[in-house]
């Protein structure tokens, strides 16, 4: 089955609010089989809301619609859709009892646009919104050979995504579709896009050459996602594919990937410190506790992380972590040397198993020839052995902070799974 979302407001359009709406529900239609194929946004303007009604319906088996359902002269939802399936409004009853329980239960004056919230386009299946005044609307159209739905929502997201997850998905498994739509993400990071598609070679090999399956390369600061998608007609033929294309890649790129579900590098990098009831200490200049701020993210992280400095001037440096300020002078505070000493010196101080620092040049200023804009050294240190990696992330500063930290918590994953670091 393929699904198209129609989301509408002007507020979308001019980048007012952010479009939160399309991503949830893609994701649940294609938990129920229906493949979502494309996403249209209009604004609040008749002619362009039905002419978007018309080219979905054509194209796709279930439409769904957000947005214009509220009681301002802007919502012009209910209008379109009326004009669309040639019909007009009628009172629903109980959502009328329901409007006038709510405003006399907050002390409120009942005013006509509020009841004619109730107002639904005749013939439609009204859906309940259980914790809003405007109910979603359902229409099934059977006159063509293949099924049709469209179902009009609220655009307000927790409403919406209250009555996709009550209403909408168990409406949609009970039609059973011999369809099934299944994802699978494999996060990898320290290793380029380019690199790593060279890397996996021959994408039909994954993939399979059916068309069944796809495959797609989504590079963000952190690394690059690597997201199978298949289409079967069941789920196990779904599964046993996806199965397939995630050994392939990983028996080809295996040592970048960190993650396979919602799990983020500092979930996986707090889990193997856990395993191995192993502490860790940070000390960091150029990310600015960012690395620090990551770990406390995940909830229990006090079992395993003790403390983290940020240590941005050279004599919090020399205070915090004793680091010799004559290293200081000769190497500079960017440096192999100095990301040694922060390492050893933070997990000397905190009496941890193992620590990690960052000492670099976030810039856009501070560069040099030498040491130019985006140069980090990340040291490490355990009981057997400190040393410290160079990186270049030449970015602005945000992405650059991002980007050191995901590598610190990287270098500290492979030294956990014993994993070749190349030096």
């Amino acid at each position: 089955m393929i699904g198209e979302i129609i989301t509408i407001g002007d507020e979308l359009l001019i980048g007012q609010v952010v479009n939160t709406n399309q991503a949830f529900i893609a994701e649940k239609l294609n938990g129920v089989g229906i493949y979502v194929e494309h996403m249209t946004t209009v604004g609040d303007n008749l002619s362009q809301i039905l002419g978007a009604f018309a080219t979905a319906m054509k194209r796709a088996n279930v439409v769904c619609v957000t947005g214009g359902l509220g009681p301002t002269h802007d919502d012009i939802t209910k209008q379109a859709l009326c004009k669309f399936f040639d019909t007009g409004l009628v009172v629903h009853q109980q959502t009328l009892e329901k409007i006038k329980a709510l405003f006399e239960r907050r002390n409120l004056r009942l005013t006509q646009a509020s009841m004619d919230q109730a107002l639904v386009p005749r013939g439609c299946t009204v859906v309940e919104n259980s914790i809003g005044s405007a109910p979603g609307m359902l229409f099934e159209n059977y006159s063509t050979q293949e099924e049709k739905y469209l179902i009009a929502m609220p655009g307000v997201p927790f409403e919406m995504e209250r009555i996709v997850v009550e209403h909408v998905v168990p409406f949609f498994q009970k039609k059973n579709f011999s369809s099934v739509v299944r994802h699978r993400t494999l996060k990898t990071t320290g290793i380029s896009e380019s690199l790593l598609s060279k890397k996996l070679g021959s994408i039909e090999e994954i993939i399979g050459s059916d068309g069944s399956t796809t495959l797609a390369f989504l590079p963000n600061p952190f690394g690059t996602k690597l997201r199978v998608t298949v289409r079967e007609r069941s789920i196990e033929a779904a599964e046993q594919k996806l199965s397939h294309a995630d050994a392939a890649i990983r028996s080809k790129a295996e040592k970048y990937i960190y993650s396979s579900s919602e799990l983020e590098m500092e979930d996986v990098v707090g889990r193997l410190l856990r395993e191995r009831k192993l502490s860790l200490a940070t000390a960091e200049s150029c990310t600015g506790g960012m690395i620090a701020n990551r770990i406390t993210n995940v909830s229990g992280s006090s079992e395993y992380f003790l403390r983290g400095y940020v240590a941005y001037s050279n004599a919090s440096k020399v205070e915090l972590l004793s680091v010799d300020k004559h290293l200081i002078s000769q190497h500079g505070a960017v440096s192999r040397e100095v990301a040694e000493a922060m390492a050893a010196g933070v997990r000397a101080n905190a009496k941890s198993d193992l620590a990690i620092s960052t000492t670099g040049i976030a810039g856009p200023t501070g560069g040099t020839p030498e040491k130019p804009v985006g140069l980090v050294w990340i040291g490490y240190s355990d009981h057997e052995t400190t040393f410290a990696m160079k990186f270049n992330f030449e970015d602005n500063r945000l992405r650059f902070k991002e980007r050191a930290s995901q590598a610190a918590l990287e270098l500290l994953r492979r030294k956990l799974l014993g994993i070749t670091i190349e030096k």
